[in-house]
């Protein structure tokens, strides 16, 4: 895979990133602190932890195809860069009460989910796009009389 496509790929985890992070500050917040108001900077807190999130996963990057216990391992380095990423700005954050156990632990829950549903859509998204492919080429071939 080229670097371009490896950074349009990562593109598009931001934006899924950022979706699926204000959708868990939101569960979340509401049952921690279902009172608290924000101001309009609190709006940028998705974007910045997606953005941060994001650069861990530049790890997985190769222009040859991992194998499978490469990309194994490549992925729970992501995975525990990304939880560390995350837990860092909870316990930086004067706004977050990391002295509850269940706050971390929700919080460090809450990456997991999302790290996995983040996952699974890139593979279903590249799964249609191989499927759509596959149909074009036997299209193709038919046409062609191979």
């Amino acid at each position: 895979m080229s670097f371009k496509q490896f950074f349009i790929e990562k593109l598009s985890l931001f934006f899924m990133l950022t979706t699926l992070i204000t959708v868990a500050i939101f569960v979340v917040g509401s049952a921690f602190d279902a009172d608290a108001r924000f101001g309009y900077e609190a709006m940028l807190t998705p974007l910045r932890y997606a953005a941060c999130c994001v650069v861990p996963t530049f790890a997985t990057y190769s222009k040859r195809e991992l194998k499978k216990k490469e990309l194994i391992i490549r992925m729970v380095l992501e995975l525990v860069l990304i939880e560390a990423v995350m837990l860092f700005f909870a316990f930086s954050s004067p706004a977050i009460d990391t002295h509850r156990i269940s706050v971390v632990l929700v919080i460090a829950g809450s990456v997991l989910i999302i790290y996995v549903m983040a996952r699974l859509f890139s593979w279903l998204r590249e799964s249609a796009e191989a499927k759509g492919m596959n149909e074009d080429l036997q299209r193709f071939r038919q046409l062609h009389g191979e």
